[in-house]
């Protein structure tokens, strides 16, 4: 008897497996098949804001929404970058746009400055995504204040003041998507990136409950957690640094990404990613700290050799 109980309920969680893995594959297959067909214009609206837009994610997601006939406000500190992508997005796609050149590290100052700039303009979509990083695997003692104040500025206040910002007209209007740009090291505790992973997990929560928040008012919120992605953010390995099968470029992240606009409110944008996080989700959390630990000292060893070795050439060209 007591063998037939522990058959049945081996049975039950093998069945319970097998039907969880199957529901994430079908999931997976609607959210990257089907998102493509969403009108986004129709549905939120014609411009779009797009934060940290001259380089790497930020910058492809404005030209993937440009490609879908959505006008662009371009956000980013550096104003002949600005310029520079607002011709390209211009010219590649025929749409409006429109830059601020403001350093959000700055706080209050510079988001005045956003709201300013702002005004007159029906805000369809925000797509949260300027942050900061480390250079490199740092311990917390090694890292500059300056640089742990401009990450917390960045990668927490910005996303939550800039969200409040829009809230109003979209809530007036019923329509609307917020898209908050977090990170796979949302998901665990991640050593020698302490900070960064903390604050993205703060996006993550945000994001979660401000859709519960909004949802009577017809306004998406939008949570994305990419994997590695191949830009200047990940300069500190070549591991992750070129683009390979689980690391996309910059353009083949964000085409994938908007797909799932409209679709899914959780995503890690990219199929690929999505398949490492769910293996990566069902080891123990104890693991996958250690994991990510020891893979972060290999990627701090990559930077501290390749430095070492660019020291050593310098000095050779001096003498």
């Amino acid at each position: 008897m007591l063998i037939l109980v522990f058959a049945t309920i081996g049975c039950i969680v093998v069945g319970v497996a097998i039907i969880h893995v199957l529901w994430k594959l079908i999931d997976g297959l609607r959210i990257h098949v089907i998102g493509q067909n969403v009108d986004l214009k129709e549905k939120f609206g014609s411009w779009a804001v797009v934060t940290g837009s001259t380089d790497g994610i930020g910058q492809a997601y404005a030209h993937e929404l440009a490609r879908r006939g959505i006008n662009i406000i371009l956000i980013s500190r550096t104003l002949d970058k600005l310029i520079k992508t607002a011709k390209e997005v211009e010219s590649a796609h025929g749409v409006k746009t429109k830059i601020i050149a403001a350093d959000m590290s700055e706080g209050k100052a510079a988001m005045d400055k956003i709201k300013t700039e702002l005004e007159g303009h029906t805000i369809g979509i925000l797509v949260n995504n300027v942050g900061a990083n480390y250079t490199y695997p740092m311990y917390l003692d090694e890292i500059p204040e300056k640089d742990l104040w401009n990450l917390i500025n960045l990668n927490i206040a910005t996303t939550t003041m800039l969200t409040k910002l829009v809230l109003p007209q979209m809530k007036e209007r019923g329509k609307g998507a917020i898209v908050n740009v977090s990170s796979s090291s949302e998901g665990q505790p991640w050593p020698l990136f302490t900070v960064y992973a903390a604050s993205k997990i703060y996006i993550k929560y945000f994001s979660e409950a401000l859709r519960i928040e909004y949802q009577q008012h017809g306004i998406t919120v939008q949570h994305i957690s990419p994997a590695f992605v191949s830009t200047k953010m990940n300069d500190f390995s070549f591991r992750v640094r070129n683009k390979s099968f689980f690391v996309p470029d910059a353009t083949q992240y964000a085409r994938s990404a908007v797909s799932t606009l409209g679709v899914t409110d959780t995503s890690t944008g990219f199929w690929v990613h999505g398949i490492q996080a769910f293996f990566t989700n069902l080891c123990p959390l104890y693991f996958r700290v250690q994991i990510g630990c020891i893979m972060n000292k290999t990627f701090r060893e990559d930077y501290l050799s390749r430095k070492g070795k660019e020291e050593a050439d310098s000095c050779q060209k001096t003498e």
